[in-house]
């Protein structure tokens, strides 16, 4: 049984607690208990069952009509941790398995077959995805128990390595007339069709829209990679920079869930505070409310 390294904590997500331990594998683990009351599930967890193969897999997932959306690696990465802490005896599932389980229902339920007695879960896994990304998770559960002070040096430089591109990509349209039409209508702009000129400052709200919101770091670093001519201009567009097996992805995925909280959105104030709440940037406090009677969201 592997043992919590002297990290824990609490991640709160408004009314939802989630206890979170750091293994000293450095695995970052959720309380089970925790984990299926955040999803929505009932009813009390079978603490004392033991781990074989049939029990290998969280019997929330298990549902025939849910197997055809498991992700690749799902059997191996949802199987639980039992661990102790303090002298006792715990059981968890890896953090990486939330943003999982909410992609699960949310295919789920894009596909229509979810039953009845599922629709709850895919309901709180709705408004867990709109605050979860597989980078985030990691970076909420460092920053709950501590455990950023003690990461590896290089930890970071290895997420900026993998967003990031050594080389300039070929310019590819990127940002979708769509963004541009939200932003302008938002900021109470009349969206031009004679012009693809923006405004100046759309590019101090696109990096705090986008790319600060992307990953830890990575808008310096992009900054970095792409300085401003004696002019003032930057010779490439920063997107140029991310790379292909993972920046651009992350950037297209992120973009259009920008794109689905804009239309929600009456005015730029009320989108920001949307966008603060569904994908904060990193630093930013974590503390999301959990209300599933809120407006818009």
């Amino acid at each position: 049984m592997r043992e919590a390294i002297s990290r824990e904590g609490v991640l709160r997500i408004a009314d939802q607690e989630l206890q979170c331990y750091v293994l000293e594998d450095e695995t970052r683990v959720l309380a089970r208990a925790g984990f299926v009351r955040a999803i929505g599930r009932t009813g009390k967890v079978k603490g004392g069952r033991r781990f074989d193969d049939e029990f290998q897999t969280p019997v929330f997932l298990t549902a025939e009509n849910l197997r055809p959306f498991w992700p690749d690696g799902l059997t191996e990465n949802s199987a639980p941790i039992p661990f102790s802490y303090g002298g006792q005896e715990m059981i968890g599932y890896r953090a990486e398995l939330l943003p999982d389980v909410c992609d699960v229902f949310a295919d789920a339920e894009r596909a229509g077959v979810l039953r009845r007695n599922q629709e709850h879960i895919a309901a709180a896994c709705r408004l867990l995805a709109r605050g979860l990304t597989r980078v985030g998770i990691i970076g909420l559960v460092d920053e709950a128990t501590g455990f950023q002070r003690e990461r590896a040096a290089n930890a970071l430089a290895e997420i900026l390595e993998a967003f990031i591109a050594k080389e300039i990509r070929p310019w590819v349209r990127t940002f979708p007339d769509e963004f541009y039409g939200h932003l302008f209508r938002l900021r109470g702009l009349e969206f031009p069709r004679d012009t693809v000129k923006r405004p100046q400052y759309f590019g101090h709200l696109t990096n705090d829209i986008i790319y600060r919101r992307l990953a830890p770091r990575v808008l310096e670093e992009l900054q970095a990679a792409v300085p401003k001519t004696p002019s003032g201009r930057r010779r490439h567009a920063l997107f140029q920079r991310l790379t292909d097996d993972v920046g651009h992805p992350r950037l297209r995925e992120h973009l259009s869930a920008v794109i689905t909280v804009m239309k929600l959105s009456g005015d730029y104030n009320d989108f920001i505070k949307k966008l603060d709440l569904t994908h904060p940037r990193f630093g930013d406090n974590y503390e999301l409310p959990f209300d599933e009677n809120r407006p818009g969201l």
